[in-house]
């Protein structure tokens, strides 16, 4: 069994990795830290977990563990690393963006292995510590990576994606307050997300002669989870072509598949799969992609880095049921 630890249990990312790891048959969830709630039982957090464990918060942090699972905002995990002595035996995932991008995945002796297992499924298998990839840059790039290693992205790559409120975290923002975003739509942070850096990293991965604009609008929804993307390029290619590429380059992937129909978001919420869909509209090649933000764009995700890391099979713990209805 592999011993896990998590710190920042209280949000919803913790909250995510919580209910996948109480029932994934090859972890022991040890303990779950939380500073606000040390002694609190889990469930009075995170009520779906009534009846379901008796586990309490500890405000204490153990290291008697194979590995911590850090689910703490951004700035906090690098923050909390250099405070708190972690033995080298300890392996981590850390699900904050503090370790993504090549100019900063390292602090002291631990390097950070970026953790798209569609990427770096192999690095990953060897990797002492993983930068959980952001929701936002892992529905892209599973919508982007395949035209990347073709060498088929030559011209700007146009974006739009719409994601759920849990995607700003629990802290209340005049932004994900209900009665702002019920029956609401609104653009944020155009054409300079955070999670572009990243992406460009990844697209140079496969692409190195990459260097066009990914023009991306992300939009605020009216729901809860899942975030779909729509991604539009020049492409002289036909579109058998293309699903072959598609195809072919996610045949492996235990999590991502590819639709030969159009796809929805429901598909993937409460599942840590991501849907794609490709379609030709004369020269436009459009690339759907959808994810739930919280499992596939974080917590799910992580847990397929564990059973990487591990030599586990990559989907244990992961068999989650899509929401129909």
């Amino acid at each position: 069994m592999v011993r896990v630890g998590i710190v920042g249990g209280a949000g919803y990312t913790g909250g995510e990795a919580i209910r996948i790891l109480l029932n994934h048959p090859e972890v022991e969830l040890v303990f779950v830290h939380s500073n606000s709630n040390g002694g609190n039982r889990l469930c009075e957090v995170h009520v779906d977990l009534l009846g379901e464990t008796d586990m309490r918060f500890t405000d204490t942090l153990r290291t008697d563990v194979d590995l911590l699972m850090l689910c703490v905002g951004h700035g906090d995990a690098r923050k909390f690393l250099e405070a708190t002595p972690i033995p080298q035996s300890v392996r981590i995932i850390d699900l904050s963006q503090d370790f993504r991008l090549a100019a900063t995945s390292s602090i002291g002796e631990r390097q950070f292995v970026y953790g798209l297992p569609e990427l770096n499924r192999e690095k990953i298998r060897t990797a002492h510590n993983i930068a959980n990839p952001g929701c936002f840059a892992t529905c892209l790039q599973l919508g982007m990576l395949p035209l990347a290693s073709a060498g088929w992205l030559q011209g700007d790559v146009q974006v739009t994606a719409i994601t759920g409120s849990t995607g700003a975290g629990q802290k209340l923002a005049p932004t994900s307050h209900f009665s702002q975003r019920t029956n609401n739509l609104s653009v944020y942070k155009a054409f300079e997300h955070q999670h572009l850096k990243e992406i460009g990293e990844s697209i140079h991965t496969l692409m190195h002669s990459f260097d066009h604009a990914i023009n991306f609008i992300p939009y605020r929804g009216d729901f809860a989870r899942g975030i779909m993307a729509s991604i539009y390029v020049d492409c002289d290619r036909s579109i058998e072509e293309v699903q072959q590429l598609y195809q072919d380059f996610y045949a492996d992937a235990a999590l991502t598949f590819v639709s030969d129909r159009t796809i929805f978001l429901k598909q993937v919420i409460n599942t840590a799969k991501c849907v794609i869909s490709v379609e030709k509209h004369g020269d436009k090649l459009l690339v759907m992609s959808a994810i739930d933000n919280l499992l596939k764009g974080a917590s799910g995700q992580a847990v397929q880095n564990l059973n990487l890391m591990f030599g586990l099979d990559e989907r244990a713990g992961l068999h989650l049921k899509p929401v129909a209805f």
